[in-house]
């Protein structure tokens, strides 16, 4: 049987499956590099989405000052105009900036905020814990530069821990800030004796007088996006490993196996042992009735190893009878070797001598 077709087959199968080997290494290298530079980029998109949260908790804290600063300019201030007037030491309470710092120490008095901090950050302030640090005079300057500018965030580092801060700028846009902070001449006697004549004055409207800055701890950042991060990763992690199942199973149930079962028959071959039942096995009947190249393969090889099975049974059958023939040519020439030789022709003349003896002496 010429088998060159066979052999043909089993190289374009096996070249094949070289090149699926490097086509399937590829793909790995590929995909370890896409989910290293897409865990990148999702690590900074979440931290950008996290950032942004943390910016739209601060704007609601900010948003709460200034109903406090509201809520003091608009009902706290006329309730006390006539007890400020008349006393001698200025009423802090009646500043809108005062009465937001301070509820906003008392809201920090919560364990989960005491990290949080807010200031009214100003050059040139008339309550000195209101003063800028340098930092926050440079966000002031950038401020005073670009009119059109509205917020400014951030990472800063404060009292050696990291935070993350949303400024914005703060402007005069009430009359009633210009009583106090537009000349010491202007302002109330109290105001003076309580804070002196030189600091928080030549306000105008519509200026730039401060910035307005919620400082929120930079772990908490971090930790909504290491968070969010991780929830992704971990469903990343299940799906990609239920798909490696799943590749695995149907690898195992349609390739591994079914090479298999052929390299079990093929190995019985070569050891020449009875294959008779493994011919029209079921699990390879199956095989050679797929319409691909595994089934096309199963079903060459069903058929090669069964005409090389019938070929070595006719072999064997040939080459018994071929054995017994040899054997009676042999025990043929054995006798023939025998009835020839002089000896044998010798006992065999003695042989009708002492017959006809016998009957001479009988007779």
């Amino acid at each position: 049987m010429d088998d060159k077709p066979v052999r043909n087959k089993l190289v374009t199968y096996f070249a094949n499956q070289r090149i699926v080997v490097k086509f399937s290494s590829l793909l790995v290298l590929l995909l370890v590099g896409g989910a290293t530079g897409s865990g990148i980029f999702l690590w900074r998109a979440l931290q950008i989405q996290a950032q942004n949260e943390i910016a739209k908790q601060g704007m609601i804290l900010t948003e709460a000052m200034n109903s406090v600063r509201a809520y003091t300019s608009n009902n706290i201030l006329p309730l006390l105009q006539e007890d400020m007037l008349s006393s001698e030491e200025f009423i802090s309470e009646t500043v809108p900036a005062f009465s937001a710092r301070e509820v906003f120490e008392r809201f920090r008095s919560d364990e989960d905020y005491k990290s949080f901090y807010y200031t009214e950050a100003t050059a040139n302030p008339m309550n000195p814990r209101n003063l800028a640090d340098p930092f926050e005079e440079g966000l002031l300057s950038q401020m005073k530069a670009d009119p059109f500018l509205e917020q400014i965030t951030g990472y800063r580092i404060i009292y050696g821990e990291e935070v993350y801060y949303i400024a914005q700028p703060m402007r005069v846009t009430t009359e009633s800030c210009l009583n106090c902070h537009s000349t010491p001449e202007e302002a109330p006697a109290n105001l003076i004796n309580t804070y002196g004549p030189d600091d928080g004055f030549g306000w105008e409207m519509g200026q730039i007088i401060a910035a307005q800055i919620i400082y929120v701890p930079a772990a908490d950042v971090k930790a909504l996006a290491a968070r969010s991060f991780w929830s992704i990763i971990a469903i990343f992690v299940v799906v990609i490993a239920l798909v490696l199942l799943t590749i695995n199973i149907l690898l195992r149930r349609f390739v591994i196996s079914p090479i298999g079962i052929m390299g079990d028959l093929a190995h019985k071959v070569r050891l020449d042992e009875d294959i008779s039942g493994n011919l029209e096995a079921k699990d390879l009947n199956e095989i050679s009735a797929r319409k691909d190249e595994l089934g096309d393969l199963a079903s060459v090889l069903q058929r090669m190893v069964r005409e090389v099975y019938e070929r070595t049974k006719m072999l064997k059958d040939q080459l018994m009878s071929l054995t017994i023939e040899i054997n009676e040519m042999k025990k043929a020439e054995e006798v023939d070797q025998v009835t020839s030789s002089e000896f044998f022709k010798d006992l065999q003349s003695k042989a009708k001598d002492y017959k006809s003896n016998r009957k001479t002496g009988g007779e």
